[in-house]
């Protein structure tokens, strides 16, 4: 039995992995500690799992921004204190981390202590604290045919994102029922991962009354801070009664991408992995702004394996028609999920198990004229 160290802390496509891992270690016997940031919607996701033991790491986005580089500094070191005392304290056989602000900190204890560090890099560009890092890792793990110039070829394997236990496909009717949704009505389900969108709230709104009036339920997660929980009845054409549905938080993510028939969402990695294991096809709005526009990327490999659909946040006014023209062809439909099966095949969780517990034992081959002794 080994102890690893988890950081997985920001986002929920960072905390949602490690949450993954942590599972698939725990059930091989071994010990996991979680470290994540002090944002809130860490603290929100983490209600779920008691099991786990979680610490909070100092920490803040990198920013040039003056004030947020010299809070980025201020904090990073705090963190890296913390997690050197950690790791000195807690002696793990190996630490995983899955890129984000949390990431540093940890990574570097580990590699200053001679304690095998793996990553994770779950998008398709990787992120700066994973190209920053990289050299400092035993291992890196990247999304099939993504590229690392910084990380040697042998210290690369291409592995998926993990995906929680709890998230796999569920029958239909059961997943509606769970939700408050009619199994008589299409479904449509517009989801901006844990922080929200903006943009597709407001999108699903201006055309809520078109879509019930052709039968189409919507279930709408705006994110917190975006609004309260609703609950609204319309009218469709046919005279029969139309549930919508609003909330700024669902934490119940395996009933409701198998309740839908189609989904609309941003086009991070997790979203993207929770898609594909639920069997949901997804007509994918990538967010502008993401750094190194990492979900057009994302988004792109998505409709290329033939999950879904692509529309550009800057050509919303075409969703509409795009949502009408999928949600009901049932051909369609079809073909995308089977197309989401095929893309289900790998089991990326298992192989980074059988991986990680590989590198707490074999020696490290990485040239060493600079490495450090180990700290006691």
């Amino acid at each position: 039995m080994n102890k690893f160290l988890i950081s997985c802390g920001g986002t929920g496509g960072h905390l949602a992995p490690g949450i993954a891992l942590a599972e698939g270690l725990t059930a091989r016997g071994h010990r996991v500690i979680l470290l994540i940031s002090h944002k809130k919607i860490d603290a929100r996701l983490i209600e779920k799992y008691p099991q786990f033991t979680f610490l909070r790491v100092p920490g803040t986005g990198f920013g040039w921004n003056p004030v947020t580089l010299v809070r980025c500094i201020h904090t990073q070191l705090r963190g890296f204190l913390f997690c050197l005392q950690l790791v000195r304290r807690e002696r793990p056989a190996a630490i995983v981390a899955f890129g984000g602000f949390t990431s540093a900190g940890v990574t570097l204890s580990g590699w200053l202590c001679q304690v095998p560090v793996a990553l994770h890099e779950s998008n398709r560009v990787p992120g700066l604290a994973i190209r920053m890092l990289g050299g400092l890792a035993r291992r890196v793990y990247l999304p099939g045919g993504v590229r690392l110039p910084s990380v040697r070829s042998r210290h690369i394997r291409f592995v998926g994102m993990p995906v929680r236990q709890e998230i796999h496909r569920l029958p239909v009717a059961e997943a509606r029922a769970a939700m408050g949704l009619d199994d008589k009505h299409r479904v449509l389900v517009v989801f901006g991962g844990s922080q929200g969108a903006g943009p597709l709230n407001d999108w699903v709104r201006a055309h809520l009354r078109s879509l019930a009036g052709e039968g189409i339920q919507v279930y709408a997660v705006t994110g917190p801070g975006k609004g309260e929980a609703e609950r609204m009845e319309f009218l469709a054409n046919d005279g029969s009664t139309v549930r919508c549905h609003f909330v700024p938080f669902c934490d119940r993510v395996a009933e409701l991408l198998s309740a839908a028939d189609l989904v609309v969402s941003r086009a991070g990695a997790g979203t993207i992995a929770e898609l594909i294991r639920c069997e949901a096809p997804a007509i994918l709005v990538p967010y502008p702004q993401a750094k190194d526009d990492h979900q057009r990327a994302n988004a792109a490999f998505f409709e290329k394996q033939g999950g879904g659909l692509v529309v550009e946040q800057t050509r919303l006014q075409a969703l509409r028609a795009e949502v009408f023209d999928t949600i009901f062809n049932d051909w369609l439909l079809g073909r995308l999920r089977s197309n989401l099966q095929r893309m289900d095949r790998a089991n990326p969780l298992h192989e980074m198990l059988v991986d990680l517990e590989a590198i707490t034992t074999e020696p490290d081959d990485r040239a060493r004229p600079n490495r450090r002794p180990a700290l006691a």
